[in-house]
């Protein structure tokens, strides 16, 4: 019989490839390391979040009555949680190994795909419960105009308009397809994929590029800019006490594996696994008063996503109600709801 020579470093990097070309919605996510969080109590880091200045305008050759107005800069400190541990763990007897599946490629492959599934619904859990402010309805009688007045919000919005993506559901997915005015349908297959992302990519659009979730709900969609979610993973160490293991990353995604032997039951013990966290972002906004003045937001706000429902129905910040937070966010973005209707 020919021995195996298995490199374990070889094998972790093989899999932290395989494991970075088949995620879909974490690779639409920013991505972080997790070495701030490491000493950190309850794995709670604080990140400042830089203060933002109003701009303000002088009269011009005015009497010079007033005083200028003084403001003063502070920053914020938010708490960020990270934790999340996502394994797979397999025994391999000495028959299988030998006899059936010849040596350790085919399982690590199989181990890599079942942590790209659970990171794959880590990141889609992480969209479907995302505090978003600003709801749209996706006539599916009518896509193109509910896409283009998307883009009107996210501009309004003042998201940046590089990296826009709509992560849709598959009754979405459907939906836009089926529409001639897009003409989605004709980007399918045209070219050879290279990865799941780009194989779930329907084409852009508006400025945005179309990208098929399939766990999300199949009636939701997510406009979004990449930084809107962070996706911060690591490999764990490799204890001293494993004499086989290796840590790999590609591409901000790491991965480990380690391997030893049971002596007792004549079987091979394998495991892949990853630290992940996700989270979303929340930014301090400039606006304009009456008076034509600047002032800064005394709420955070998530505005670098909104949701979409196929033929659901608008939820807009209310411009005179109790929330003083969705009020703030009409004032400064004139996106709201009215008596009257949405004023988008």
């Amino acid at each position: 019989m020919v021995h195996q020579v298995v490199k374990a470093e070889k094998i972790a990097a093989t899999a932290a490839v395989a494991l970075e070309e088949q995620l879909i919605v974490p690779a639409v996510f920013r991505r972080e390391g997790i070495d701030q969080y490491k000493g950190a109590e309850n794995d709670t880091i604080n990140v400042k979040v830089e203060g933002v200045l109003p701009y303000r305008s002088y009269g011009w050759r005015a009497d010079r009555a007033q005083e200028v107005q003084f403001d003063e800069y502070t920053e914020r400190t938010v708490a960020v949680q990270f934790g999340g541990d996502i394994y797979s763990a397999v025994k391999l007897t000495d028959e299988q190994n030998d006899m059936d599946l010849g040596g350790w490629a085919k399982l690590a492959t199989k181990q890599t795909e079942a942590i790209g599934r659970g990171l794959e619904w880590g990141a889609t859990k992480a969209l479907i419960d995302a505090p978003y402010e600003i709801t749209l309805k996706l006539d599916s009688a009518n896509l193109k105009s509910s896409l283009i007045r998307a883009r009107k919000v996210m501009n309004a919005l003042r998201v940046p308009a590089g990296q826009r993506t709509i992560l849709v559901g598959t009754d979405v997915e459907a939906a836009l397809l089926e529409d001639e005015k897009l003409n989605l349908a004709s980007n399918v297959g045209e070219a050879e994929a290279v990865s799941a992302l780009r194989e779930a990519t329907l084409g852009r659009r508006y400025g945005f590029n179309f990208v098929v979730a399939a766990e999300l709900d199949p009636d939701m969609a997510v406009g979004m800019v990449d930084s809107a979610f962070i996706f911060a993973t690591g490999a764990p160490s490799v204890p001293q006490s494993v004499p086989f293991g290796a840590t790999a990353s590609h591409n901000g995604v790491a991965i480990r594996w380690i391997r030893d032997y049971d002596s007792t039951r004549f079987q091979d013990r394998s495991i892949f696994n990853t630290y992940k966290g996700f989270r979303h972002v929340e930014d301090v906004l400039v606006g304009r008063d009456a008076a034509g003045q600047a002032f800064v937001s005394q709420n955070t706000h998530f505005v670098r996503a909104i949701k979409l429902v196929l033929d659901g129905a608008d939820v807009l910040p209310d411009p005179d109600g109790p929330d003083a937070k969705q009020k703030e966010l009409f004032q400064i973005t004139g996106i709201g709801g009215t008596a009257d209707g949405p004023t988008v």
